[in-house]
């Protein structure tokens, strides 16, 4: 029988995030910290996706990872023996994070956490196979994907430009065009099927 790789990463995540809340020493030593990672603890660049801020950025990613990484799962684990899903979750995470390194690589006062950039490129990758598949935003309000992607990725774009929040809206973006362009790569089929399914809504 096949593991669920999607409920092995939110477990995994799920207990290194609660060990961060009870050992401030362990979160700080697992976040994403660009003067640390540039004096060469580059597995800060994977282990801040383990550890969230609080209850509900831990429930709302891994909330969204788990509907849409199932389905994302079935893709990827085609490749590498089985693996291509994981390395696929464990590279988004620092695919995502890459400008924010390159920006701040010498920011003492910068730090990021959160699984945010590799939800974002589950959830794109999906939005390809299913562009018209409803979303519900908070669980409640229905609106396509491709719609959602597109709002999604204005809003992050305006509010990266604001930067009046703690979001790394940042990593949301790289993470989303991550997720859209290694699918391509590995199918390059998708662009069709994508466009076709784009053009027919089934819903119509």
């Amino acid at each position: 029988m096949d593991i669920n790789q999607t409920v092995i990463i939110i477990i995994i995540t799920g207990v290194v995030t609660y060990m961060g809340w009870q050992n401030r020493a362990l979160q700080e030593r697992l976040i994403f910290w660009p003067p640390a990672i540039k004096d060469g603890q580059y597995e800060r660049f994977v282990t801040h996706g383990f550890i969230h801020a609080d209850g509900m950025h831990l429930l709302f990613n891994m909330f969204t990872f788990y509907f849409f990484g199932r389905i994302i799962e079935e893709f990827y684990r085609q490749y590498l023996g089985g693996a291509g899903f994981v390395l696929f979750y464990l590279s988004a995470i620092v695919v995502a994070m890459l400008p924010s390194y390159v920006q701040n690589k010498d920011n003492r006062h910068y730090a990021s956490l959160g699984a945010s950039g590799a939800v974002t490129a589950v959830l794109f990758a999906y939005i390809l196979f299913a562009p018209w598949q409803l979303l519900y935003i908070f669980g409640v309000i229905p609106i396509p994907s491709i719609v959602f992607a597109v709002l999604y990725i204005v809003f992050s774009i305006q509010a990266h430009k604001r930067a009046s929040d703690n979001i790394n809206h940042s990593a949301h973006l790289y993470g989303a065009l991550y997720g859209v362009i290694l699918t391509i790569v590995l199918e390059p089929k998708v662009v069709t099927y994508f466009w076709h399914q784009l053009l027919n809504p089934g819903w119509f």
